[in-house]
């Protein structure tokens, strides 16, 4: 099977992970910058695109004119610095999951007042089922909140075809546009023809400084701008084919299998497609059925389309968007069956194509017998950390210290963040009380230390406090806060692929101390189990300080020194440094 590059060049189908088809349809539609925070399931996008960037194109072909792929500090930074790049006038795109944009939701919110030059396309991807997550939040209600379209393909040749055209629609209307994806499509791979590339755009500043400047008197304009477009927006939404009706049957409505209709989307599509034999079958022809591929909502043709319907069946992948705003499109008396009534579509997790035949009046698949003959019943095995990881040893060292201060824990909050460390919450370590969001641990250490409790220690990653638990620890010095955040440094952002941090290793302490961390109570170990005992009693008596105290445990991640060792044995040669480290030397 032929490889497709960033110089573009026409190619058969290609066997495709979801994420790697919207990389390679951002490629082709000609993007000139691409920035993200890597989060599982949205990784892969990036990181093909920085590959493909990394291999420079045609031979001969002028660096200066090839996408710039990066990892940013954060998704805030990221979406930021893609509004720098629609401003001048070239396509960009950003990746993040579903929870970081929670960490982007400002410029997000504000991006859709601005006057979007070059398109500037958000791929989020949600996690239903929270299979590397801490909610099931659900991307629609963001693009809703912030008037924009969204558009969510069902499948990886969609992917890729709604990735470009979203370049197309974010020009078309001056804003931003959202793609939704969804673990099972970022993740599961398919055949995808790519079309024939376009080049970039030419560099082409706004001319109209109102645009993007939010000072109240333009902002009141903009916002009046945008609700102006609803209209265009709504008019695109209605005619797009991926928003389409099928299967009327012949029968009229009210009638036989039809007084039910059924409105699908992303990935609940295939879902219901996959029934819809077996379902045809018992109930003697297919109900009407809408698929809703893009948003905002054709409300018109979901009124022409449920006319005389009694019930209406919602399949969507995800929260319950679709279903809740049915409600206050249809007229009462028809009866919304989905997420929200309490039925047979499961209210949380991941669809299926099994999950969804109760609602669909289907008895269960026949499944192969849950235990077969010889075999015993193997014992679930939960997630757990690497076996020689330096964490293991950080938090034994945690435990130790606090044993010898508070063996009850009624004294003690320990909070941690979101990492491969959280999985030290859980035996044989189980020593973080609360996980909440990236960042949060330093801010509730400091509030339980504020609160009384007199040992308060947060637990935090390296990257994880660069992505955002930098204004914790600024307020926690400011403060003066009885508490100690321990950093734990593994140099890289371990938990989705090791991608390398935004601060160079030596860089940390230096940070840390800018912060307003007294040096005397900055301390740097070294994570190994032969030093537990003598690291247990240093931070001890940091835990005891009645001030702020920092703590990094310093241990390169074991897969992140086998793939930097493997590289480097491959090109003879250490990795190559990075910019902020060859200037660091062009200073010294």
């Amino acid at each position: 099977m032929n490889h497709t590059t960033a110089s573009g060049a026409r190619h058969d189908a290609l066997a495709l992970l979801g994420d790697e088809a919207v990389a390679l349809a951002a490629l082709h539609a000609g993007i000139s910058a691409a920035y993200g925070y890597p989060g599982t399931p949205s990784t892969e996008i990036l990181e093909r695109i920085i590959a493909e960037c990394e291999k420079g194109g045609e031979e001969g072909a002028d660096a200066r004119n090839r996408p710039r792929a990066a990892w940013c500090a954060n998704e805030k930074t990221a979406l930021e610095a893609a509004l720098g790049t629609s401003f001048a006038g070239r396509r960009v795109i950003v990746t993040m999951k579903h929870v970081g944009l929670n960490v982007a939701a400002d410029p997000f919110i504000n991006g859709a007042l601005l006057g979007i030059g070059g398109g500037l396309v958000i791929a989020a991807a949600d996690d239903p089922g929270m299979h590397s997550s801490q909610n099931e939040q659900d991307s629609r209600f963001y693009a809703a909140f912030a008037m924009i379209p969204c558009l969510e393909p069902r499948g990886q040749q969609e992917a890729y075809d709604m990735t470009r055209e979203a370049f197309d629609v974010s020009e078309r209307f001056h804003v931003p546009v959202m793609l939704r994806l969804a673990t099972r499509l970022s993740h599961a791979r398919s055949a995808v023809i790519p079309s024939p590339p376009r080049g970039g755009n030419a560099l082409s500043k706004s001319g109209d400084k109102t645009r993007w400047m939010l000072l109240p008197v333009y902002a009141r304009k903009n916002y009046a701008a945008l609700v102006e477009k609803q209209k265009d927006i709504e008019a695109w939404s209605a005619a797009h084919p991926a928003n389409k009706t099928e299967g009327h049957g012949g029968e009229e409505a009210g009638t036989g299998a039809h007084d039910l209709a059924v409105i699908t989307s992303g990935l609940g599509g295939n879902y219901y497609d996959e029934n819809l034999p077996d379902f045809a079958a018992l109930r003697g022809g297919a109900p009407p059925r809408l698929h809703i591929g893009v948003y905002p909502l054709p409300s018109e043709k979901i009124r022409g389309f449920c006319k005389g319907r009694k019930r209406v069946l919602v399949i969507e992948e995800g929260q319950p968007f679709l279903e809740e705003r049915l409600r206050g499109i249809l007229p009462h008396g028809v009866t919304v069956e989905g997420r929200l009534d309490g039925g047979a579509v499961p209210r949380t997790g991941e669809l299926d194509p099994d999950n969804i035949r109760a609602a669909l009046g289907l008895l269960p698949r026949p499944a192969m017998a849950e235990k077969i003959s010889g075999l015993p019943n193997l014992p679930g095995r939960p997630p757990q950390l690497c076996q020689g990881c330096p964490h293991a040893d950080s938090y034994e060292t945690i435990k130790k210290a606090l044993a010898a201060l508070d063996g009850a824990g009624r004294l003690s909050a320990v909070t941690s963040d979101i990492g491969c460390y959280s999985l030290g919450a859980l035996p044989p370590y189980s020593v973080p009380e609360s996980i909440v969001c990236m960042g949060a641990s330093i801010g509730m250490a400091r509030g339980a230390a504020e609160a009384g409790l007199p040992y308060s220690v947060a637990v935090i990653g390296d990257s994880t406090f660069i992505h955002s638990g930098i204004p914790g620890l600024l307020d926690a010095a400011n403060a003066g806060v009885p508490m100690t955040a321990v950093i734990l440094d593994n140099s890289t952002v371990a938990m989705t692929g090791c991608q390398e941090t935004a601060v160079p290793r030596a860089g940390l302490r230096d940070l840390v101390l800018a912060l307003g961390v007294h040096p005397g109570h900055l301390l740097e170990l070294e994570a190994k189990r032969q030093l537990i005992d003598e690291n247990a009693a240093r931070l001890k008596a940091e835990i005891e300080y009645r001030g702020l105290s920092v703590v990094i445990f310093k241990r390169e991640c074991l897969e992140a020194a086998r793939r930097r060792k493997k590289a480097g044995r491959k090109t003879g040669e250490a990795p190559e440094e990075r910019p902020c480290e060859r200037a660091e030397k062009t200073l010294q």
